[in-house]
């Protein structure tokens, strides 16, 4: 059963508060395509001009994220979970500590902040949810994993980036009970919960869907994309990742990483899940209530390198087959690929970027869904995993790599 609680003061803030500004993962709606244009047609053979590097943030997957003149990053020094505020020239304005950080399999932060006014919202890889002042990193209000929600652990650690629309924030804790909630984004009170399947969660950063009118939060559990009302929490729909049977899906570990965000478009919803079923598209119902499969291809099968949409064409890494992909958006069907390794991929002034897990960054042209290499350069600051996902900020490439974050000169020239 749904439980869900409508306080009425809580009621007359959701009517009366004015429409925020959200900062948030992969840019605006989750796209991983940037606004940014007049940007390098072709890089140096060296690669662009290196701004600056910060070298102090420790361990950590999560990207920056960046409001009009600064940007906020995790990272976990000494077992404990760090926020840190820098100013666009990578200078530090102040680092809060949060509390406890993963450090079991690949130890280190995961989770990117989502901004709105003035409150910062963070989870960490322990699965608590931290709501900070932007200003400052004073602590506004925190939410425990195990306390709050009973949650349930995945192999490697809470990788969630907080949703919000209006007065709500969604967390997936898992497990029976609490699998995902809706808080008051103010106070960190519950507004309804859903138990689920009561699975645990599947490292998915969610999704905001608005769909003819109606709000719908679209994540992934374990072995189950769900679809639930916003407003009520009530689970509209689901969608089952038949790859491996229930008997083998209780060895944790075994077909549960489903770490990209979905992306809609005209009432379809588009997913990759390379530890499931691979490419599908669903078509939503008219009131969003129900889905249909519309097509689906195992061999699209990236894990957690980020989905694009451009035109008809979703561009994506392969997993297992070490491709980037363009696949045909309305029939699934494969369209081209190059060969460059798996990685994070994001879009900005009709060129790709693409990072792949050897620490190279390339730049990419994919018109008409055909992919052409233009450029690349060798990331090697930092420390280990190449995992973490490009972002763009007014004609700067970022790319974080463990306890480094460079910045890239990507503009051209407008002397």
């Amino acid at each position: 059963m749904t439980k869900y609680f409508f306080p009425f003061f809580l009621l007359l803030l959701s009517c009366s508060t004015p429409q925020a500004e959200i900062y948030e993962w992969r840019g605006t709606d989750r796209l991983g395509i940037y606004p940014d244009t007049n940007l390098l047609e072709e890089w140096p053979e060296e690669g662009p001009r290196e701004i600056w590097t910060v070298d102090s943030l420790g361990r950590g997957y999560g990207s920056p994220q960046f409001t009009e003149d600064r940007f906020y990053v995790t990272g976990e020094v000494d077992d404990m979970a760090l926020l840190f505020c820098f100013d666009l020239d990578g200078n530090k304005l102040w680092q809060s500590t949060l509390g406890k950080e993963w450090v079991s399999s690949y130890p280190g932060s995961r989770s990117a902040p989502t901004i709105v006014d003035d409150l910062i919202y963070i989870g960490t890889g322990m699965g608590d949810l931290y709501c900070v002042n932007a200003a400052d990193g004073s602590l506004v209000w925190s939410k425990d994993f195990n306390r709050d929600f009973e949650g349930v652990y995945p192999l490697h650690g809470h990788s969630e980036a907080p949703v919000i629309t209006g007065d709500r924030v969604f967390w997936t804790p898992g497990g029976a009970v609490y699998n995902v909630v809706a808080l008051n984004r103010l106070t960190g009170e519950l507004i309804w919960s859903n138990p689920g399947f009561g699975e645990r969660s599947g490292y998915n950063p969610g999704k905001l869907v608005e769909h003819n009118g109606r709000e719908l939060f679209v994540t992934f559990t374990s072995a189950k994309l769900l679809g639930l009302d916003v407003k009520t929490g009530e689970l509209l729909w689901s969608h089952h990742q038949d790859v491996y049977t229930e008997k083998e899906r209780e060895t944790i570990g075994i077909g549960d990483s489903h770490a990209n965000s979905v992306v809609y478009r005209d009432g379809s919803i588009y997913y990759v899940a390379g530890d499931g079923n691979g490419g599908v598209k669903l078509d939503l119902s008219e009131d969003g209530s129900t889905i249909a499969q519309a097509w689906r291809n195992p061999g699209f099968d990236s894990f957690f390198g980020g989905v694009v949409l451009v035109d008809n064409y979703l561009y994506t890494s392969g997993t297992h087959s070490q491709y980037l992909f363009s696949i045909d958006a309305t029939t699934g069907l494969l369209r081209d690929s190059l060969h460059i390794g798996q990685g994070a991929l994001i879009a900005a002034d009709e060129r790709l970027y693409y990072y792949n897990q050897r620490g190279l960054m390339y730049l990419i042209t994919y018109a008409g869904g055909k992919l052409n290499e233009l450029s690349t350069f060798k990331i090697t600051k930092g420390t280990r995993h190449h995992f973490s996902h490009p972002v763009i900020h007014r004609g700067v490439l970022y790319q974080r790599r463990g306890d480094a974050l460079m910045a890239y000169d990507i503009a051209q020239s407008t002397s």
